[in-house]
């Protein structure tokens, strides 16, 4: 429901809401966040409303809930690339509806998401492993290194929410009666650690984890089909609360990850910088891969842009005017 009731908000400040007939782009403060999806798309907005348009725009770092907060209340920053709105539902949800904050486009065509992942190379031995019925039903198939004789599911810290879902769930499903045992990995090194172990040896693995990330841009990872639809209301009883004692199946979530824009800077900005941002949208195949080579080569969120910008403009270039892809080639 909640998803539901926030989606209708972001659909009010797109028909309310246009950009002048004619402007300048002028100066543009793009919000960049501390973690390489965010980093990486605040810098490929940066290079393309620069060079493509003629802005003149700044990255200006900030945490997500300030980041949101200081849009609302300030007008600034004057995009937000990669915002995570359903984990702040209250900070955007009235605005939206206001008209203060203008969700322009999903900036993961496919959202963010969680859940539980095995690798490939196991569906093209199994084409059922990925469903949550033929899991339970063969605990061999993902051997403990604690007890072989049960099978692991690895989890993330304590303190996640994606940790909390995983033990919430595994309980609902019974996975300890099926033979299975919820392997808590201590840190978040330690489940990657887990994962890429596994994965470069061809081993089976079972755990949490999810995407965007660069582990899945190296590794070809499906998720589990719990076989259920999403409950919001179920996930915040109970799924979602680590205290609560009768869990129901159920299955995570897909985040509304979304490109949000202050009225003011649709007012006044050039039309064409708009509507480049309203079509600028990548699926997490996309962002996995380049975040993976982001890690390889210890690479900075614009050395990140550029390579993409240089390696995919069969991508962006449907995002931008012909006239504007021009510039941009030209100054790669």
């Amino acid at each position: 429901m909640k998803t539901i009731a926030l989606g209708a908000a972001i659909a009010l400040p797109l028909v309310a809401f246009a950009p002048a007939a004619r402007a300048d782009c002028g100066e543009v403060s793009i919000a960049s966040m501390n973690w390489q999806s965010a980093e990486v798309l605040s810098n490929v907005d940066k290079i393309i409303l620069n060079d493509g348009y003629g802005c003149s725009a700044d990255i200006i770092v900030v945490d997500a809930a300030s980041g949101i907060t200081s849009q609302v209340e300030k007008g600034k920053p004057d995009i937000i690339p990669e915002a995570w709105v359903d984990l702040f539902p209250e900070l955007v949800k009235g605005p939206l509806a206001e008209g203060r904050v203008v969700a322009l486009v999903p900036s993961l065509t496919d959202g963010g998401q969680a859940g539980w992942f095995i690798p490939r190379y196991m569906l093209d031995k199994n084409p059922n492993i990925n469903k949550i019925a033929e899991i339970l039903a063969h605990p061999e198939a993902f051997p403990s290194q604690e007890d072989p004789s049960k099978g692991a599911i690895f989890n993330g810290p304590t303190g996640w929410g994606g940790t909390i879902a995983t033990n919430q769930l595994s309980k609902a499903f019974d996975v300890k009666g099926k033979g299975f045992e919820v392997i808590d990995t201590g840190s978040a090194a330690a489940l990657d650690s887990s994962m890429a172990k596994a994965y470069e040896r061809k081993e089976p693995w079972l755990g949490f984890y999810w995407e965007p990330t660069s582990l899945l841009g190296m590794y070809d990872m499906v998720p589990v089909d719990f076989g259920a639809q999403h409950d919001a209301a179920e996930w915040k009883r109970c799924t979602s609360v680590d205290t609560c004692a009768d869990p129901k199946p159920n299955t995570f979530p897909k985040d509304n990850v979304l490109t949000l824009a202050s009225k003011s800077f649709i007012e006044r900005t050039d039309p064409a910088a708009v509507d480049y941002l309203k079509a600028r949208s990548w699926n997490n195949k996309t962002v996995n891969a380049l975040m993976a080579w982001m890690t390889e080569n210890q690479a900075t969120g614009e050395d990140g842009a550029r390579h993409f910008l240089s390696e995919h403009p069969e991508i962006w270039t449907k995002w931008v005017s012909p006239e504007a892809a021009e510039k941009i080639k030209a100054s790669l």
